[in-house]
């Protein structure tokens, strides 16, 4: 970034004249050429004077921004991967002095929530009615869904991509039974639930059929909670083909199933092995540390934010940007066959 010391040398005058012809002081007195030549240089080398930096300010704090959460607080505190996305957003706008709102789509009528808002983001999947109510405001960014990339912004990441580096990590340490356990994705609007296509199931289906090993019996689906990852894990410990092997669609599930596998006395990864999905904090310090995809969600929310902003300021182009995943080895898998 420009100095006031490099717009001086390069203008051949002191310090102290620029800033003050830069900040506007009428007492000094120079010629018209010469506080040309300054502002030019400024201009030249990007130099932003206080007085723009604190109009910018002025703009930004005057800009009032909507949050739309597309999950219910319950499904919030159950898994944190949207928690980590809501608060990734709240800190970005904090950061720029925006004021926000944030709003449950579950529990307020959509064409109630929009008025006198200069921006939305949309963390999570919406039905079309709700969409149609939402694109009313000009500049939205969606996060985690694209539900029309030639229209909107989004900030999403690759499921495929992220299953697929999963299983194939599994693979090629050579386990053949591999089973699902997994959640209901789902979209919302008010008093309404609709579920919809889980990237990370049909991509397990699909590479397991590829591979020839597909088992349906040992694909296991409840909710995205610790509780039902405790509960599908023992119902699965029952089989009589037990897995070698768990994707686990999300590390709260995961750590559930690793209870539920401490107390049926089977050791993580010597018995079965396990990769989660997320990482979130306590996957780390699970009572076997777990192999995930780290998906970056704090980032997610920041970067939607950053769209948004970059909207308000003239941008007509929608974009969406693809965050990347990466596999995590810890204890849960890690054994070579």
């Amino acid at each position: 970034m420009a100095t006031i010391k490099d717009i001086a040398d390069k203008s051949n005058v002191s310090a102290s004249t620029v800033s003050r012809v830069l900040n506007n002081d009428d007492t000094i007195s120079v010629q018209d050429e010469t506080r040309e030549r300054i502002f030019h240089v400024a201009k030249e080398l990007g130099y932003e004077t206080i007085l723009e930096r604190r109009l910018k300010q002025k703009q930004q704090t005057s800009k009032h921004v909507g949050i739309i959460v597309t999950q219910s607080l319950d499904e919030e505190i159950n898994d944190p991967y949207f928690l980590s996305i809501r608060q990734g957003i709240e800190m970005e706008l904090a950061n720029h002095g925006i004021r926000t709102v944030t709003l449950r789509l579950h529990e307020t009528e959509t064409n109630q929530m929009i008025d006198g808002l200069d921006g939305l983001i949309v963390v999570g999947r919406v039905k079309e009615i709700a969409l149609k109510a939402i694109s009313k405001v000009e500049n939205v960014v969606y996060i985690n869904h694209s539900p029309n990339e030639d229209l909107y912004d989004a900030v999403v990441i690759d499921f495929e991509k992220a299953t697929e580096k999963a299983i194939k990590h599994l693979l090629a340490t050579g386990y053949k039974r591999i089973g699902y356990i997994g959640g209901r994705e789902k979209e919302h609007s008010k008093n309404q639930k609709f579920l919809s296509e889980d990237k990370r199931l049909t991509t397990f289906e699909r590479l397991m059929k590829e591979q020839k090993i597909f088992d349906p019996e040992t694909v296991l689906i409840g909710e995205y909670t610790m509780a039902q990852g405790y509960e599908l894990m023992k119902k699965a410990i029952k089989m009589r083909n037990f897995p070698e092997a768990f994707f686990i669609a999300s590390d709260p599930m995961a750590i559930g199933a690793l209870r539920a596998l401490q107390e049926a006395n089977l050791n993580v990864p010597e018995d079965v092995a396990i990769i989660g999905f997320d990482d979130i904090e306590a996957a780390s310090f699970a009572s076997t540390p777990l192999t995930t995809i780290r998906v970056h969600t704090l980032e997610m929310g920041k970067t939607g934010v950053k769209l948004l902003l970059d909207r308000l300021n003239g941008r007509e182009l929608p974009l969406t940007v693809t965050l990347p995943t990466e596999l995590v080895i810890r204890e849960s898998c890690k054994k070579n066959k």
